[in-house]
């Protein structure tokens, strides 16, 4: 049967829109607290994972944050929320992987995973993803604000970056080096500066904090946008194919929050 031009040029349509080329690339996030995103009760802690988004044309790629609070690869992987994106993803899809700060504490032992399991953990990930055609991304963990009483900066996180560092090597997988970057940004910032980074509360100013909080780990809206503008300035410098969907313009910065001028 010969169709109509119209027709044709109906079902032409219906044709492009149903290709999988015409779907977005999914952006994966698989990791911890400082990647996750946060339940209203715990604002304005807020993890860089959730302003990744902002970053890119919503029509091109979407971002889905499975990051959690508190987990490790192992327990990540126990719970089943590895699997889950797995089972998720599409030919074209991109798998952000960070994890190390709950991986690192031996003093919990409900997720301290120790270095060796890490490492093959971290190759399962790999491994997996690429299983489905999708893309492995590698992150090192970000750096904790610690500075001693001299100003002088200090890592916490032992041999768990350069792990990550030596797996990407040995599988040739893009690697963003989120450790050595925020890292630097903290040393910009310096010891008290630095502070607003982070959640850092004095008593009375946030009801979901009476009592204030001064939380090193964890970011404040404005240090989460600086630190997603470090992945973003990472996935720039390992080429990868979501470059060409960047927004032309860059999200504004939030501005920092006010913090104790005590607080190290």
């Amino acid at each position: 049967m010969k169709l109509s031009p119209v027709s044709a040029l109906l079902c032409g349509a219906f044709l492009i829109a149903a290709s999988p080329q015409s779907e977005r690339i999914v952006i994966h996030l698989a990791g911890d607290s400082t990647m996750a995103p946060k339940l209203l009760e715990k604002r304005p802690e807020t993890g860089w994972g959730e302003m990744l988004q902002d970053f890119f044309d919503t029509t091109r790629v979407r971002v889905e944050n499975h990051a959690r609070n508190g987990r490790s690869t192992r327990t990540f992987i126990a719970e089943g929320r590895w699997k889950s994106i797995v089972d998720s993803l599409h030919a074209g899809d991109y798998v952000f992987i960070q994890f190390g700060h709950n991986d690192e504490s031996k003093d919990k032992t409900d997720r301290y995973t120790p270095p060796a399991d890490y490492r093959a953990n971290l190759e399962r990930f790999v491994r997996e993803t690429r299983a489905k055609n999708a893309y492995p991304v590698l992150m090192t963990p970000v750096m904790r604000r610690r500075f001693d009483k001299d100003g002088v900066f200090r890592d916490s996180h032992g041999e768990y970056p350069d792990i990550v560092r030596s797996v990407a090597s040995d599988l040739r997988v893009p690697m963003i080096d989120m450790h050595r970057k925020t890292e630097a940004l903290l040393q910009l910032f310096g010891p008290q500066a630095s502070s607003a980074l982070f959640l850092q509360l004095p008593p009375g100013e946030n009801d979901n904090y009476p009592r204030g909080i001064q939380d090193n780990t964890h970011f404040s809206p404005f240090g989460a946008r600086i630190v997603a503008s470090l992945a973003v300035e990472g996935i720039r410098e390992a080429g990868l194919g979501l470059v060409s969907s960047f927004k032309k313009m860059q999200p504004p910065l939030p501005a920092p929050a006010q913090s104790s001028p005590s607080s190290r």
